[in-house]
């Protein structure tokens, strides 16, 4: 999943860097960069379904990253839950030809004893490879441990610690991410896009507008990308109302209904919108081939139909 339109998740535009000699100085080298992630609220977020939370893209080292979520991840053998922790580097950051190696570590803050829980990372970032492995940092048993101190008022810090990258530069941000409670003020609200011919929209195609928690949105729908994928996203119009350092945490799905037997292709995330951000959504939604297959039942001769359920469920503030 991603945002811009430059961008489109799950996973960005696949394609092969090749790799280059690293250009920083040992001086350079020497410099560290951290980005911390509070999570006020976060009960609330256990309380959602499982999955991803996406911090906002944040610049660190002379890139552009962001760090996701996933309290409740489950390893391939076992049932326990554990907290997960992984950093992308955005794709404002990539270049076809080029490979960003970075050593870095991902940390859960020991809010009182400062005995962080910490996971050391080498990876070379690129259009093939924009995402570290699943990082399993603890059990989520035991952030929740009193005697732990990961988790102090219902707010938990995680960040990533820059050790080196090839490109550096000297800035350090950070963000406070503020999950709501869902109540009747920040419920899911629906908008149905019905398109009678597919065939005849643009590339990319725009919904009517719609409006959800004060702001307006669009869907959008590439008919072709990448030669062979329907890809699908959610954009927040313009707005002048929104400061450059705050964002809204979005709950989204995005759905093609299948007209025949009810199985719609869904895809949910969590995703922060923000001035420069306003586009979220799937690059590779479907392949065509299953799309206009008609026993799918999403292409019924040239209708199709897409559903956008929408919540603001949190806020965020740079500092």
């Amino acid at each position: 999943m991603g945002n811009s339109s430059s961008r489109g998740r799950s996973k960005p535009g696949q394609g092969h860097g090749s790799k280059v000699a690293p250009s920083s100085s040992a001086g350079e080298q020497s410099q560290q960069k951290t980005f911390k992630w509070s999570i006020d609220g976060f009960s609330s977020l256990l309380g959602k379904d499982a999955g991803w939370t996406y911090s906002r893209v944040f610049e660190a080292m002379g890139h552009n990253w962001y760090l996701k979520l996933n309290p409740r991840d489950k390893k391939s053998s076992g049932s326990k839950e554990y907290v997960s922790l992984r950093l992308e580097l955005a794709n404002s950051s990539l270049k076809s030809d080029t490979v960003v190696d970075a050593s870095f570590k991902l940390l859960i803050y020991d809010q009182s004893f400062g005995k962080h829980s910490e996971h050391e990372v080498s990876h070379s970032f690129q259009t093939a490879s924009t995402s570290t492995g699943t990082s399993c940092m603890i059990s989520l048993g035991k952030l929740k441990k009193q005697s732990s101190k990961f988790l102090l008022n219902n707010c938990c810090v995680f960040g990533v610690e820059f050790i080196k990258v090839t490109t550096l530069k000297a800035n350090t941000t950070s963000e406070t991410l503020f999950v709501q409670k869902t109540s009747i003020f920040n419920e899911a609200k629906t908008y149905t896009w019905d398109i009678d011919d597919f065939f005849a929209l643009k590339n990319p195609g725009y919904s009517p507008e719609f409006e959800v928690g004060g702001y307006k949105w669009h869907i959008i729908m590439y008919p072709s990308r990448d030669g062979n994928h329907l890809s699908l996203y959610l954009k927040l119009k313009k707005t002048n109302d929104l400061p450059s350092d705050t964002a809204n945490l979005v709950e989204l799905t995005l759905s093609i209904k299948d007209q025949e037997t009810g199985k719609h292709r869904k895809g949910t995330g969590r995703c922060q919108f923000t001035k420069n951000a306003r586009t979220w959504g799937w690059s590779k939604f479907m392949s065509l081939e299953d799309f206009k297959n008609s026993a799918n039942g999403y292409l019924v001769k040239t209708k199709c139909c897409v559903v956008a359920e929408v919540a603001i469920v949190g806020s965020s503030k740079m500092e």
